[in-house]
Order: structure tokens, then C-alpha cells, then sequence
């Protein structure tokens, strides 16, 4: 079209940015959020749309479909001014919604229905619609591909009032007809439609298995001129050919989709998954086409079981199996699954592959059958569909996928994607950088690593053959086993459990491992082994070990068959910091000085935004910013990410779009910048003594729970009003009111009482506790230390220097951990200002923890007052963790658990009175 090229010409607009694969949508037309998929039909919101058009600052959109989604709303809707909501791709979208700023359009015009919340199914008529499929507009004239009426509307001009009637019918005699025939007057569900800059019309008649042009239409039922894929008006040469359909370069099954650009015209040949492209326009019947995507030639697909499958003709081997033959990916760059739409602006090719889940882009026309694509919108890799291959996660709707886009449009800059079951119009706009996939990350660990560990046991002896065994789960054998690499050593007299282990590290280290790094631990005789990739990918490792002679008297011990603690960190939850990673991401480097103040929403001349939000920044730098994601995307599962950069030289630049994966909670915990596990932000808590009474099981009336301080015992007789939080306040009353050495206060989102020495120092330490209730109390009362313990100075960081003491209450600061409670702590979570609200607050998820293997109690978790995004969470380490100045801990929400830190700690007898 040649409003397209000249879009193009303009500042040479289509040449300075290009699409990036795996990028996620900048806006969202029909839903709010993106991820909604809300049902119904108003004029911001679509149901299970087909058809797309752009053209002259208007979109048109087809509210239906013929592939099972709901609704069926049976209309058309007109958009003007489009450039009015979607902006320039530099500019900041106006704060027009507290949601979702990048959730726009509000339609002006609805055909097919007298407004915008009605969908009745109606008869034939010149002002109806029964399910439209395919919507074309070229800045004059409007055509709708009425299918289920068989026939297609045509509006002379921009229709301005609902339920307009048509000016026009194509493919019946008259606007109350609607059979389905055959002939050059005559459409069977027709799919698809195109206006050429003469105003003539091409129209995809799917249902006959052909395309027809008409040229422009002036006349009711008028007949087309040409047609393609059949030899004939009157011939369908695949009817009744299940399951050997005709397969040729002038035949066509169930062609859903008809572009013209440049001189050439394109086909989605949807039955035969297969696009196909005539270089000049066809001036005869049945001309074949000269090219062919999605297939290696034109008499592909073969309908017969024996046939090879295009994708082992399109695809390069991806491995052998158990016979070692050459096995091949389900799909590739070359390959189509049923696509359903095809684009071109003259320079480009764009597909919308339906059963793939995916839209390709060839950045130039293929010029040779069976090309590969260059681009994939919708899925990480050319490999991969994340909606429906088996042993993928079904996604659920996010900014960077599609549940089968059905249609395209374009507007010089924009590409607009029909994704049917999301109920919504993607807007994808290029960048002048890309953001890689996982570029938004949690910001107290951007990246995590799986780990394991052998810890030798037993006596050693010499002679000894002893291996460790290292691979990957994911790369095996003919046979369907792991290929593993095996690391041998032979004892010697000279040998121990440091040597051993010195040997086993040097050897892997030095073998370049393509899997771990192995580094010592002589207190506990092990060999740790850290992923060498980041996440989950590190749990794939696997770990083994041998030991022979049989009977040997060394031990082998492996953590598990692999390796394990690689999380996600690119699972963001709301009012988490975040780190944007990438590259030139910005021209200086700067950070806020005091994060107990406001944050700007600028800085360095960086701004970062999810669906039009904007978000507060910490700080930048050439390869990271730290922002904070707003709280008010909490309810949704993916968002849209977009960084905004202001150059030093007065140049904007802006990144593609990147989906920010949401979720309710992922917490994170600062650590030091070291090799993973690092060593975790950790202080200690109290500079009293303290231990910790928990109060569970059941309120009785008659029970007596107690809790002992050396020789002074506190009982509370159980009332019928009481519940455990009474009991526990009681309690904590008795004490407050009478025990000379020992004040008390709750804590924790459970029922327990938190003791604590009225003097400070050591000499609090070692006072002897004790809770009970009587035999057959229902209420039970748990001492889980069994005297005060760990004074320390309050505030000091753990160190190796001043470590942690097993009972000893610790707090380590984290991010991510979600939404909080009560009410008025959630009312005060404001983005970009520091928590204000109450001290005792909760996180909606329950928070555990283990260090060193063993539970640690969360006696508290919150956000930190004062500060900006920052979690505290208060650990009681179990009173019998051995010294270790690595020990490892983590904290967990549900199935998320953060990554790995570790913290000095060293046993030390308390002090007795």
C-alpha cells in the first residue's frame, strides 16, 4: 500500500529500527491489564477477534472467529485516531489509567450491532454481521469478510454511526442472501480481505479452497476477474480429496489470508501450511505462485504416512535417538503450522503461524523455497511453543506470547497481532536496543546457582580408586543415558581428606568442567560444586560417585543425583527491586544517595516503565538499572517493560519491549558481591539475651499453660473467651509485671512469646527457660530455647570476625517478598516512598527459612520502616548448628525460595550464673 512506503521513506522511519525476536509488546488493545483476558464486549473491550486493518490514523478490528474462542461478539470496530493512544515509540505514555497506561484504544464506531455492548446474532442484512473473520481498509474504502454469511461488505467510505449499513455486497445477489456457493459470484466462508491502492479487492474464499480478484467493486454480486489456486470459477479440485489433497504451486487448501505490496501478491495457504508469494502480479487463472515458505517445495506436504515431514527436510538435526538415527526439532525457523495471516510492507514479510503460536519475519522478501525466517515474535526460540509442546508449561497469557494470533496489520512503525484466545490486539513497536528476555531480574540477586557437594567420610587408605561423575540430564546417549565426564583419583599412603579433596578440585578446575567450578570445605570433608550456569538451567546437573575396591573404607556421600538451588530470579512480584540488565543502558553512572527519601523517577537521564508506568530508580549504569516495580501491577502474571534514555548528547533512545514475568512473591536476599553462595547481608538482632516460647494447638477453658524463668513460674488459667493470641498477651502480661531479670513481647505471624533479658550484654546470657501446660491441656506451649542466649551488639554485621551463635536470633534484609498485611500496612506500600506504615506487619505468603540444614523460626517479616522496598526478616537459628563459617541458609514463600547465602556461624558455651 502506498501509504505504507511513504511512512517508510519519511526520515527513512522503517530502516533505523528493526523487530527483535523474543520481544514483548509495547501496548495492548482490548484488555486491562494485558494479561485480563476478560470476557464480553464493550467499546475497550474485545472478545475472540479475528481481523486487523490499519490505515490513515484508523484500525479496524473483526469481532469474531472461526476457531472455538468465546465470545463471538458478531461486529466490526472502528478506532480513529489511533496516533491519539498510540503514541511515538519515544514518547511517554500520558498517565490516563492508575493500572495500566499501555492498555489503550476505545473503539468510535461499531458495525454489525446497534452499540457497543450488544452481540446479538441476527439474519442477513445489510446493517448485520454473522461472526466476521477478516477486515481490510486502505484509507478510502472499508470491506468485511462477513463469513458465515458467505459474502463480503463493502463500505464506500469510512462508516461514521454504529450498525451503518453497507453500501455494497460481494459474493450474494443481495444484502438478505447468505448460501454458500461456488462460481465467480460466489464466496463459502470467506476469510480474509485486501484493498489495493486502486481500491480493488482480493478476497480470500477460504472455504472453496481459492483466492478471487475483483478489482473495485461497483455493483451488487459483482463477479471477479481472477482466480487463484483453482483452474477455474466453477472447479474446486481439493473437494472430497481428504486426505490426499492436491498439492501444487497453483493449488491452494483453505487459504485464510491475501496480502499485495511491492508488486507481489502473498498467501497464508493455511491447509497446506504453507505461505505462498507470486513476484508480479498473476494476470491469468490458476497462475502459479513462484515461491514457497514453510515448505522445502511446492509438492509439500506429501498426504501420505510414508512421507518425510518438512521439518526434517527444513531443520537441522537436534541429536540421534536410541538407533542412531538423526532426530529433528517439531519445528524451526523454516517450518509453518497452519498460518492464518500474512503482511508485507514492500520490504518485509510477516506470518502469523497459528499452530506454532508465533509470528514470523523474513526482513527481506524469501527469495527461495523453504527460507528460514529471520525474526520470531511469541516464543523465546524458533524451537520452541511454549502454549502447547509437551513438557512446556502451558503459559498463561503474558506480553511476550500469543494463543494463536490470527491476524496482522502494520503502520509504517507498529505491528498490530490479533492474539484470539488473549481476547486482545498486541501492538509490538522495534527498538533502538534490545533488552535481553530475562533482563528484569531481582535486584538482591540478579542471578542464582545450583550447587551440590561429596563429602568424604570414613578412613582412608591407599590404593583406592575414587570418582566423581558429573553431567547433564538434558544431553544423553543413543541409548537415552546421561553422558558423564568422570574425575578419578588413586589414593596414596600420603593421603587425606584434604588432599583428596584438594586433588578432586584441582582436576575438575583444571579440566574446565563444562558443567561446575569445584571449591573446597575441609570442616565438613567436601567437595562443593557450583553450576557454572545461572538459575534453573544449574539444576539439570547431575552428580555421582564410585568408589573401588568394593569394601573399601572411605565414604562418597553426594548432596542428591543433582545438583540443586538454581531459582529464578526473572520472577519479579510487585514493590520487588529489580535489576534491568543489558548492555549501554545508559551514559553515566549514578545512584541515589539515601533510599529513606523519595526516589526520582529519572535518573541519569534513565526512566524505566512497565505498562506505561513509570518506575522509581535507584541508580544506573552502563549495564544495570535498579528500579523498583510498581505495587500496583500485584494481580497479574507478566507485564510490559520499556527503558527510556536520555543520551548526553540530547538523543532519546528507547529499548524494545521486554515481558517482566510477575508473580505474587519471589523473595531474594541481599548478599556481598561474591562468587555464589555469597555471604548474606546479615546483622545481629538484640543486644540482650533473648529466646523464644511458641503457644499453639487449641484454646480450652481450664487449661493452665505456663512458662518458667529459672525458679519463678507464670501460669495463666485458660477462659472460655480465649483464643491463643489471649493466651499469649497474658502471659506476656505476667511476666512484664513481675520477673526481675526477664521482659517479654510478641512476635511473629504465629502465637509466640519472644523473651528478652533486661540487662544488656553477656550477662543475660544463660538464664534457663521452660514452657509447659498441664497433662491433658489442648493448648500447647513449646520452648524452642532452652535458656536466653547470643547478646550481641545490636545492628553489627555477621561476621567472620563476629559471627552468628547457634539459638541466636539474626535479621537478613531481602526484596520481593509481596504484598503485606494488615490493611493499613498494604495502604502504605507507595511506590518509590519509604514504608511508613505499622512495624508489625506481615507478608501475605508465609515466610520459612533453613540454615544449615536446619529450620530456622521466622519470628518476624516485613517491610523495614523508613526504607524503600526492603524486606527485614528475623531468623532464629536452631540452637544446635555446628561451626561453620559457611554456613548455607535460604528463606521460602510457597514454592519460591530465594537464593543461597551463607553466614559465619561459631558454637560457643553460654556463660553460666
Amino acid at each position: 500500500m502506498k501509504w505504507i512506503f511513504a511512512l517508510c521513506a519519511l526520515a527513512g522511519v522503517c530502516q533505523a529500527q528493526e523487530f527483535y525476536s523474543a520481544q514483548a509488546a509495547r501496548l495492548v488493545i482490548g484488555q486491562k491489564p494485558f494479561t485480563a483476558a476478560s470476557y464480553g464486549a464493550s467499546d475497550v473491550l474485545l472478545g475472540s477477534i479475528t481481523g486487523v486493518a490499519y490505515a490513515a490514523d484508523t484500525l479496524i478490528v473483526a469481532d469474531g472467529n472461526n476457531i472455538g474462542g468465546t465470545p463471538v461478539n458478531h461486529r466490526v470496530l472502528i478506532y480513529r485516531n489511533v496516533s491519539s493512544f498510540i503514541p511515538d515509540r519515544k514518547a511517554v505514555l500520558p498517565l490516563n489509567d492508575p493500572r495500566c497506561p499501555a492498555c489503550v484504544g476505545k473503539a468510535d464506531v461499531v458495525l454489525g450491532q446497534p452499540d457497543f455492548t450488544t452481540t446479538e446474532l441476527k439474519a442477513a442484512a445489510q446493517n448485520t454481521l454473522r461472526n466476521p473473520l477478516g477486515v481490510a481498509y486502505n484509507g478510502r474504502v472499508l470491506a468485511v469478510a462477513d463469513t458465515d454469511n458467505n459474502r463480503v461488505l463493502i463500505w464506500r467510505s469510512l462508516p461514521t454511526v454504529n450498525q451503518q449499513p453497507a453500501d455494497l455486497v460481494v459474493g450474494q445477489k443481495d444484502f438478505t442472501s447468505s448460501a454458500a456457493g461456488i462460481g465467480d459470484s460466489s464466496l463459502r466462508g470467506p476469510n480474509a480481505v485486501f484493498l489495493d491502492d486502486n481500491d480493488g479487492l482480493w478476497v480470500a474464499d477460504t472455504g472453496n479452497n481459492r483466492v478471487l480478484y475483483f478489482g473495485r467493486i461497483t455493483q451488487n454480486g459483482q463477479a471477479a476477474r481472477l482466480v487463484l489456486g483453482q483452474p477455474d470459477f466453477n472447479t474446486d479440485q481439493q473437494f472430497r480429496r481428504f486426505p490426499e489433497y492436491i498439492t501444487r504451486a497453483d493449488t491452494m487448501l483453505a487459504p485464510a489470508s491475501v496480502w499485495v505490496a511491492g508488486g507481489r501478491v502473498f498467501v497464508a495457504d493455511l491447509g497446506m501450511s504453507r505461505v505462498l508469494i507470486w513476484n508480479s502480479i498473476p494476470t491469468r487463472n490458476a497462475q502459479p505462485a513462484d515461491v514457497v515458505v514453510g515448505q522445502p517445495d511446492f509438492t509439500s506436504p506429501e498426504w501420505k504416512t510414508t512421507a518425510t515431514p518438512a521439518n526434517q527436510k527444513l531443520c537441522a538435526s537436534n541429536g540421534t535417538d536410541k538407533d542412531g538415527k538423526p532426530t529433528y526439532p517439531d519445528r524451526c525457523a523454516a517450518t509453518l503450522d497452519m498460518p492464518r495471516a500474512v503482511l508485507s510492507d514492500g520490504r518485509r514479510l510477516f506470518v502469523a503461524d497459528s499452530g506454532n503460536d508465533r509470528v514470523l519475519i523474513w526482513n527481506e522478501i524469501p527469495t527461495r523455497n523453504g527460507q528460514p525466517a529471520d525474526i520470531v515474535l511469541g516464543q523465546l526460540n524458533f524451537e520452541l511453543n511454549q502454549s502447547s509442546d509437551s513438557g512446556e508449561p502451558r503459559r498463561v497469557a503474558s506480553t511476550d506470547s500469543f494463543k494463536t494470533p490470527t491476524a496482522l496489520a502494520y503502520d509504517g512503525l507498529n505491528l498490530y497481532v490479533s492474539d484470539t484466545y488473549n481476547r486482545r490486539v498486541l501492538v509490538y513497536t522495534p527498538g533502538d536496543f534490545n533488552l535481553p528476555v530475562t533482563a528484569v531480574r531481582n535486584a538482591p540477586s540478579p542471578a542464582t546457582y545450583a550447587r551440590g557437594s561429596v563429602v568424604l567420610g570414613g578412613t582412608v587408605e591407599k590404593e583406592q580408586e575414587l570418582t566423581i561423575k558429573i553431567g547433564n540430564e538434558n544431553v544423553k546417549d543413543a541409548d537415552g543415558n546421561v553422558i558423564t565426564k568422570s574425575y578419578k583419583i588413586t589414593t596414596t599412603v600420603d593421603d587425606n581428606f584434604q588432599t583428596i579433596i584438594d586433588r578432586f578440585v584441582q582436576l575438575i578446575n583444571d579440566s574446565q568442567d563444562p558443567y561446575v567450578i569445584a571449591t573446597p570445605n575441609y570442616l565438613f570433608n567436601a567437595i562443593i560444586l557450583i553450576a557454572r550456569q545461572a538459575d534453573t538451567q544449574g539444576n539439570s546437573v547431575t552428580l555421582g560417585t564410585e568408589i573401588k575396591p568394593d569394601g573399601a573404607k572411605i565414604t562418597m556421600t553426594t548432596s542428591g543425583s543433582k545438583l540443586s538451588g538454581g531459582q529464578d530470579p526473572a520472577l519479579i512480584a510487585p514493590f520487588a527491586l529489580v535489576a534491568v540488565l543489558g548492555d549501554n543502558l545508559a551514559d553515566q553512572t549514578v545512584s541515589v544517595p539515601d533510599i529513606t527519601r523519595p526516589l526520582p523517577y529519572e535518573l541519569g537521564g534513565v526512566q524505566f516503565f512497565v505498562d506505561g508506568l513509570p518506575c522509581p530508580i535507584l541508580a544506573v549504569s552502563p549495564d544495570r538499572v535498579i528500579a523498583q516495580i510498581p505495587v500496583e501491577v500485584a494481580g497479574s502474571n507478566s507485564a510490559s517493560g520499556v527503558l527510556r534514555v536520555r543520551r548526553k548528547n540530547g538523543e532519546i533512545t528507547v529499548s524494545s519491549a521486554v515481558a517482566v514475568r510477575l508473580i505474587e512473591q519471589n523473595p531474594s536476599v541481599y548478599t556481598t558481591d561474591s562468587p555464589a553462595p555469597a555471604p548474606g547481608i546479615a546483622y545481629h538482632y538484640s543486644s540482650h539475651a533473648t529466646a523464644t516460647v511458641s503457644v499453639d494447638g487449641a484454646a480450652n477453658p481450664g487449661d493452665t499453660p505456663s512458662i518458667s524463668i529459672r525458679d519463678r513460674k507464670y501460669t495463666y488459667r485458660v477462659q472460655a473467651t480465649d483464643t491463643l493470641q489471649t493466651i499469649r498477651d497474658n502471659l506476656i502480661a505476667l511476666i512484664n509485671a513481675f520477673d526481675p531479670e526477664v521482659e517479654a513481647f510478641a512476635a511473629g505471624p504465629f502465637q509466640r512469646i519472644r523473651l528478652r533479658a533486661r540487662i544488656e550484654g553477656p550477662a543475660g546470657n544463660g538464664i534457663p527457660i521452660k514452657a509447659e501446660a498441664n497433662t491433658d491441656a489442648q493448648v500447647i506451649m513449646t520452648a524452642l530455647n532452652s535458656e536466653l542466649c547470643c547478646a550481641n551488639t545490636a545492628g553489627a554485621p555477621v561476621t567472620e570476625d563476629n559471627p552468628a551463635q547457634p539459638g541466636e536470633t539474626i535479621v537478613v534484609l531481602a526484596s520481593g517478598l509481596g504484598l503485606v498485611g494488615p490493611e493499613a500496612a498494604r495502604q502504605a506500600m507507595k511506590t518509590g516512598l519509604p514504608y511508613d506504615g505499622p512495624e508489625m506487619n506481615d507478608p501475605v505468603e508465609f515466610v520459612s527459612s533453613l540454615v544449615g540444614g536446619r529450620t530456622a523460626n521466622v519470628l518476624f517479616a516485613g517491610l523495614k520502616r523508613g526504607a524503600i522496598g526492603v524486606y527485614e526478616v528475623h531468623l532464629e537459628l536452631n540452637p544446635d548448628l555446628p561451626t561453620n563459617l559457611k554456613t548455607e541458609g535460604w528463606i521460602a514463600q510457597s514454592f519460591q525460595i530465594s537464593n543461597i547465602f551463607t553466614i559465619p556461624v561459631v558454637s560457643r558455651k553460654p556463660r553460666q550464673p
